[in-house]
């Protein structure tokens, strides 16, 4: 048996022995996939002794499932994973769970498992690779690298791939290979149930090289179709891999392949087909442990003619590669941050426009913003106004045209965060958060800090009618882990939120801003930050405060001008304001102070905390209506005299 075909089947071996242990998993994509994946990480650069490096080529397992065959991977090329993890396949606290988790298991990418992110994030990490490209790169490459993904049938019928690839096509990501697990395979039976699109001419029309390995277990053929891809350095490169589910193993080519371990006879079945020992689990021979030491040498030859190249580029621009080297670890210079103008406007304005300042403020000091908007820049604000846009024949533009592809910009804004040495952000109507839920979700569970900008927040969106007014979406926002939603009351309170979106490391920041013009409140100040503060206090004996958010703000403010005893508090951000210490959440809301009114323009739900049992909520806990915004204020009866009224009543 050649070398590389025992070292293929000890992969299958040993991602089906983890399956096996844990009861539990995805034998079937690890059993047919294993050669490309193979060829992949025997052949690109990579090095398990700097898993961070700058240069390396990414790998992502689109098909998160088939998480078992990355573990094995990651054991026998020396990224740390020891026989010990992978036998704790799935358990509780191990490194190697479900499916893969950034941050958790040295080598892994990104987060995958939810089908079709992974692929769209490739797409952003190949556009990073692009951006930095021509951001770096002068006569010595020091940017250069490709990335590789392994998806299935699954990736390829979710939506949001094709938004995608459809971009990358348009963008000519050249140094983008997907390698497609293709076994005519899914949980119901073949795909022809659901799936009979030629996928290959799909991807041709949307501006890809494509190429088809006909027997998923030829290397050569695998290797040539590598060499291939690499050649095209313009289109992105599709290679439909046919494999057999299952291989081997007397599931081979069944659905049930798929999700279910494979049992003990048929482990022994699968084990004798490819000459294993039968009763040995998570078995590796001398010479395939010997084979990885030698594919390691290669890896690591690689790597030093890189850092040898690195290390002229460093002596050559060193200020160019203190910048790099800074940027990949985070270290960005945000001093700007501290400049008090930056908080200061002259007139009145919507907070999607006073955002838009901001954010043209942070890019006059911050090259690393790399973001646009889904075909939304001139309502969204979102627009780098001294940048180009990122193109083709433009990769140094810092905009970015998603298009009409909120489901891909998500997860396209994720990919770039994890590329490493540039900040993201992606912007669309709060409405159109339903669309990107997943992929927000995501770089939550990621911990990583992209900015979402999500204009047009309430019924005052007007005209437009129930389908484009937010109700429930702040709702939706706040419940997701590690996320912190910021709604400003006014320009001072939006600048503020920007601060908060830069300096935030592992936690996204979901930006809300307002269609219509809000007042700059006299005392709206960076106390924002603590996601809540008192904007207007009391004058006499405290006995009822109010809680606003955004727009509401400012009515708030107006219904209590005369009332002695109210508080207003504005709180852009519960998370922020959950972050501070009891002492100061105290001092904003006094617990003694029981008479609490909330007021939003939105549902209630997740506000009864704060109005306790003896307070109220004024909010909608309906769908919006059509008409001019101040009149569907009117209608919901979101006004200073209603509150004022409400307030009385208490």
């Amino acid at each position: 048996m050649k070398i590389d075909e025992q070292c293929i089947n000890t992969i299958r071996m040993l991602s089906v022995d983890q399956i096996q242990k844990a009861n539990s998993g995805h034998p079937g994509l690890p059993l047919g996939a294993a050669p490309a994946a193979y060829t992949v990480w025997k052949n690109m650069n990579h090095n398990p002794k700097d898993p961070k490096w700058i240069n390396r080529d990414r790998f992502v397992l689109s098909a998160g499932h088939g998480s078992s065959l990355l573990y094995s991977l990651l054991h026998l090329f020396g990224y740390g994973l020891t026989i010990s993890d992978l036998q704790n396949f799935r358990q509780l606290g191990s490194k190697t769970p479900g499916h893969p988790e950034f941050k958790h298991t040295t080598g892994v990418e990104c987060t995958t498992g939810p089908l079709g992110q992974g692929i769209s994030m490739s797409v952003g990490m190949a556009m990073a690779e692009k951006h930095l490209a021509a951001m770096y790169n002068k006569d010595i490459d020091i940017i250069d690298h490709y990335t590789y993904v392994l998806c299935g049938d699954g990736d390829l019928m979710e939506g949001i791939s094709n938004e995608a690839s459809s971009l990358a096509g348009t963008l000519e990501l050249g140094k983008l290979i997907v390698l497609y697990d293709s076994n005519n395979i899914t949980i119901e039976g073949s795909t022809d149930l659901a799936f009979r699109e030629d996928v290959l001419k799909r991807y041709s029309a949307l501006g890809w090289q494509t190429i088809v390995v006909e027997d998923g277990n030829n290397v050569e053929e695998l290797l040539k179709a590598l060499e291939q891809a690499k050649e095209d350095k313009i289109h992105p490169t599709m290679i439909e891999v046919k494999t057999k589910i299952g291989f081997g193993s007397p599931r081979e080519g069944l659905s049930k392949a798929h999700g279910e371990p494979l049992g003990e006879d048929g482990v022994k079945e699968t084990k004798k087909y490819f000459g294993l020992p039968e009763d040995e689990d998570f078995y590796v021979s001398e010479e395939v442990k010997n084979n990885f030491a030698e594919i390691n040498k290669d890896l690591e030859f690689e790597y030093e003619k890189y850092k040898r190249i690195e290390k002229i580029y460093a002596e050559k621009y060193p200020e160019d590669y203190e910048k790099l080297i800074k940027s990949f670890k985070g270290e960005f210079d945000l001093s700007f941050l501290e400049d008090e103008d930056f908080y200061k406007f002259d007139k009145d304005m919507a907070t999607r426009a006073s955002s838009g300042k901001a954010l043209n403020k942070v890019a006059e000091n911050f090259e690393f913003l790399f973001g646009g908007s889904a075909d939304l820049a001139p309502s969204n604000k979102s627009n780098m106004d001294n940048s180009t846009n990122f193109s083709a024949i433009n990769p140094i533009g810092n905009n970015i045209n998603f298009g009409i592809r909120e489901h891909a910009m998500g997860a396209i804004v994720n990919g770039i965060m994890l590329h490493g040495g540039l900040k993201s952000y992606g912007a669309t109507f709060l409405v159109f958060s339903d669309y990107m839920k997943p992929a927000i979700r995501l770089s939550a569970l990621q911990q990583i800090a992209p900015i979402y900008i999500l204009t047009h927040d309430s019924i005052g969106v007007g005209e437009d009618g129930p389908t484009h007014e937010p109700i429930e979406h702040l709702a939706m926002l706040r419940s997701i882990p590690n996320n912190i939603v910021y709604r400003p009351a006014d320009a001072c309170e939006a600048a503020v939120g920007w601060k908060v979106a830069m300096n935030s490391k592992s936690t996204p920041v979901c930006l809300i801003l307002s269609r219509q013009n809000l007042p700059n409140l006299e005392n709206s100040s960076l106390d924002a930050a603590k996601g809540g503060y008192v904007v207007k206090k009391e004058e006499a004996e405290l006995k009822k405060i109010i809680i606003a958010t955004g727009s509401e703000v400012s009515i708030a403010i107006e219904a209590a001008k005369d009332d002695k005893n109210t508080r207003v508090v504005s709180m852009p951000s519960i998370e922020l304001f959950e972050a501070q210490t009891f002492e100061y959440k105290n001092s904003i809301l006094p617990k003694e102070i029981k008479n609490r009114l909330v007021v939003e323009a939105a549902t209630s739900f997740g506000w009864h905390k704060y109005a306790t049992e003896e307070g109220k909520i004024l909010s909608i806990d309906e769908f919006g209506a059509s008409g001019p915004g101040n009149e569907i204020f009117n209608y919901f009866g979101i006004t200073a005299e209603n509150i004022k009224k409400t307030l009385e009543q208490m």
